[in-house]
């Protein structure tokens, strides 16, 4: 359980929209991002953030978005960061959530490539997460992407 206050608030807004009130989780978000000062905030802050406000977006392509924003921020992420946060999870522990969500984005787009890319991606940095019920969350995830990209056609590659 972190112990930042800001962490502590996306997480309050995070049970509002598991809640069903998606709306009012979406106002909370920006005006904590507003607060954190957007794109040039705390990355612990913007990827938190955007990771949960993409999960109460209604148009895919904001969903991107801010998906994208989050795998940014976690890029600058380290495991002293997170701990000084009270989080648990290593740094490396991030990408393969974010990179599934990626995958899911670009598949429901029509951008299989893409998609297969962070699918792709999500497997290969899996080994950070272990074998808790956050894990297995993450894996189930990419089994399910897995299997809606398999039952997609290849896309043709231009010549």
């Amino acid at each position: 359980m972190s112990t930042d206050p800001t962490i502590v608030r996306i997480g309050e807004a995070v049970r509002r929209a598991h809640q069903g009130e998606r709306e009012a989780a979406r106002a909370v978000f920006a005006e904590i991002w507003a607060q954190i000062g957007g794109d040039a905030g705390d990355p612990l802050h913007r990827c938190t953030l955007a990771h949960a406000m993409a999960d109460v977006q209604d148009d895919v392509r904001e969903e991107l978005a801010w998906d994208q924003r989050a795998l940014t921020a976690a890029a600058l992420l380290t495991d002293d960061r997170l701990a000084e946060a009270g989080v648990a999870l290593p740094a490396a522990g991030l990408f393969p959530s974010l990179h599934l969500n990626l995958s899911e984005c670009y598949r429901k787009l029509g951008e299989l490539d893409l998609a297969r890319e962070h699918l792709r991606r999500a497997r290969a940095t899996i080994g950070a997460l272990g074998d808790d019920a956050y894990g297995r969350l993450i894996r189930d995830g990419l089994e399910r992407v897995a299997g809606a990209l398999a039952a997609e056609p290849e896309q043709a590659h231009p010549v």
